[in-house]
């Protein structure tokens, strides 16, 4: 039966300074994202158009509308991850503060 190697317990000190130097190599073998002229123009729409609908949504009141503009919130603090959503899904972002849900309909039918 092969031994295992088993990885030497570090000390908490050992261990902050192993992640600072893994840190600080990451830092210098980053490779910076090179963003075309196209895509820089669709994101500065989508910014504007995101900015925009939360201002015109601020005197609403509604669930709805705490949450669409979490939603546009929410979107814009995650500009630099790569999943972004396509064209649909961002249409429908822009919208949700100001689309009403329908009313749920009950089967109470008292007259």
């Amino acid at each position: 039966m092969p031994q295992l190697a088993t990885p030497p317990n570090l000390t908490p000190l050992q261990a902050a300074e192993a992640r600072r130097l893994a840190e600080q190599s990451a830092r210098v073998n980053k490779v910076a994202k090179v963003y075309s002229e196209e895509e820089k123009a669709l994101r500065k729409e989508r910014v504007a158009k995101a900015k925009d609908a939360i201002s015109r949504s601020v005197g609403m009141k509604g669930e709805h509308v705490v949450a669409g503009r979490a939603a546009l919130k929410t979107y814009l603090q995650k500009l630099n991850e790569p999943r972004q959503p396509d064209e649909a899904q961002f249409e429908a972002l822009i919208e949700a503060p100001f689309k009403v849900p329908p009313k749920k309909r009950t089967n109470d039918r008292r007259f």
